[in-house]
């Protein structure tokens, strides 16, 4: 079935019940990064705010931002970005009464995820609709955004998976920290995952050293471009991506080893570097990492303004072994747009591989001996692993 955006039907400003509505009040910043008294604080939903006698729509929005007036445009901004002089939306209500109106009707009810997904679900029909999504993205000009913990690294097929997908223009940007881009790093460059065989999982001999060691070879270098310019990882997403000028973005935590060059540790910078590639996200997809996860789901505007003057969600996808995790961030995201998905992240990495990129008449048969044909001559032992091709 072929994937078609939900219309957005915009309110009747004609109608009376808006045309007497009042317009915004507005204060002024008087102190860098501090809002004035009672700003309006804004939410996922659609929101229009009357000025000059229209009703305006934000090209973006945000959970937990203020809206500046700019112009004769809304901006929403981050409290710690606000400048002196910037204008302020006050108030509190969203019923229109203070020229805020919060609309949730514009698209259609199917826009909502459904509350109370357990792991008992079936996300058969889930699956299908992302499929048919990712492709609709690919072909449209949109912009995917994957969010990844470490732990999708760490598994032979979930990487291959993921280079096959970046390949083949379903990554078009990928955030993450410090732990994740190491672990893979350390994958083309020692087969292993925090001193794991990718492949067989077997700890291999001092490998609890492997990932500080591909730290250390990263930061004598200088940055991960470099080190993989000189032909020390062999595999692995951040390789890929790399080669195919993919973004990506690595926020800093209070406790990264190392930390890889291109982490960013600043906290403000990190967000605003984030921020620009979610903005321009069309479908965003978060696999094991609550943080993360959570993170985007807070600054990610729920839709997009197309350059036709048409309204469209930014749809977001969280996956992840445990409910907590999928049902924080879906209430983090209003329900709007939202699909959580209670699954392993590595098998979910594979179907979407094999459902987009695979020939649908390849076999189970056929991929075990692609498989067994790649992995011959792999030996256990860390200095005669060989001939590994993810």
């Amino acid at each position: 079935m072929e994937f078609k955006l939900p219309e957005f039907k915009f309110p009747d400003f004609s109608d009376a019940q808006y045309a007497n509505l009042p317009e915004i009040s507005i204060g002024e910043v008087e102190k860098d990064g501090v809002a004035p008294d009672d700003f309006y604080l804004t939410s996922h939903m659609p929101t229009f705010y009357k000025y000059n006698g229209k009703w305006i729509l934000p090209e973006h929005n945000s959970l937990n931002c203020v809206a500046v007036l700019d112009g004769d445009k809304i901006v929403i901004t981050e409290l710690r970005e606000l400048k002196k002089g910037d204008k302020v939306v006050l108030g509190d209500k969203i019923d229109g009464t203070q020229g805020i109106l919060v609309y949730k009707d514009g698209f259609p009810q199917s826009i909502y995820c459904p509350r109370g997904k357990a792991v008992e679900t079936s996300f058969s029909q889930d699956y299908d609709r992302l499929f048919e999504l990712m492709q609709y993205e690919k072909e449209n000009g949109g912009h995917i955004v994957w969010v990844l913990g470490p732990s999708v690294v760490f598994d032979y097929d979930t990487r291959n998976s993921l280079n096959k997908l970046a390949e083949n223009g379903y990554i078009n940007c990928l955030l993450g920290g410090n732990a994740m881009c190491t672990h893979d790093l350390e994958g083309g460059f020692l087969q292993t995952a925090l001193g794991q065989n990718i492949y067989t999982q077997e700890n291999v001999p001092m490998g609890h050293y492997n990932h500080l060691d591909l730290l250390n070879e990263v930061r004598t270098i200088g940055s991960i471009k470099e080190f993989i310019k000189a032909g020390n990882v062999k595999d692995g997403i951040i390789k890929t991506l790399n080669d195919l000028d993919v973004p990506f973005v690595l926020s800093g935590s209070i406790r990264d080893d190392g930390p890889l060059p291109e982490v960013i540790g600043d906290t403000d910078r990190a967000l605003t570097e984030t921020k620009k590639q979610l903005d321009k996200a069309t479908l965003i997809i978060g696999i094991a990492t609550m943080l993360h996860s959570l993170s985007v789901a807070n600054m990610a505007s729920s839709y997009r303004i197309t350059q036709d003057g048409k309204v469209r969600p930014v749809y977001m996808y969280t996956v992840d072994i445990t409910e907590n995790v999928v049902n924080k961030v879906a209430a983090a995201r209003e329900f709007m747009a939202f699909t959580p998905m209670i699954t392993n992240v590595q098998d979910f990495v594979v179907n979407c591989e094999r459902a987009l990129v695979k020939p649908a008449d390849k076999s189970l048969m056929g991929d075990m001996e692609i498989k067994q044909t790649e992995t011959v001559g792999i030996n256990k032992k860390e200095d005669e692993i060989k001939g590994v091709r993810l």
